[in-house]
């Protein structure tokens, strides 16, 4: 057995047995070798390009609606409605969004928010308005937001 040197910081290059032939060196292609299709891409695929800023700043120039206590929010935004409860976040896009509906709590002392999803599931989170006024402040914002990304309900 032989005893290999310890392996130095990080990566490196490979040993001088695994190292790539030189291109003058390089093997000739065997005649028994499948011959590349025609329907294969002939680069590996790669993520889209970012959209160009003038479209990033159409997506954000609608008005927006944020409601937000110590463990929930509720955004509704160009991209859809996002709600965060407890540090999760659960983002609806426009698209997938059948309707949104909002009420106070039964006790008057939250923002409840529900989107019905394209195939009937529902999700709701809860806001605490606090003070009790802000609650008041947010009815008419939030109707106004979704009339403007969703005018017919």
């Amino acid at each position: 057995m032989t005893q290999q040197p310890p392996p130095g910081p990080g990566f490196g290059p490979p040993p001088p047995q695994y190292a790539p032939a030189p291109a003058s060196q390089a093997p000739a292609p065997s005649p028994y070798a499948p011959a590349p299709s025609p329907y294969a891409p002939a680069q590996p695929y790669a993520q889209a390009p970012p959209p160009p800023p003038q479209q990033q700043q159409q997506a954000a120039a609608g008005p927006d609606f944020l409601a937000v206590d110590k463990r929930n929010a509720v955004v509704v935004d160009a991209s859809g409605v996002a709600f965060e409860t407890s540090g999760l976040t659960v983002e609806f896009r426009w698209p997938e969004i059948r309707g949104v509906h909002y009420r106070a709590s039964p006790d008057g002392k939250a923002l409840m928010v529900a989107v019905v999803h394209m195939d009937g599931r529902f999700y709701e989170c809860v806001v605490e308005a606090r003070p009790r006024t802000r609650l008041q402040e947010w009815f008419p914002q939030l109707a106004w937001v979704l009339g403007h990304y969703r005018p017919m309900g």
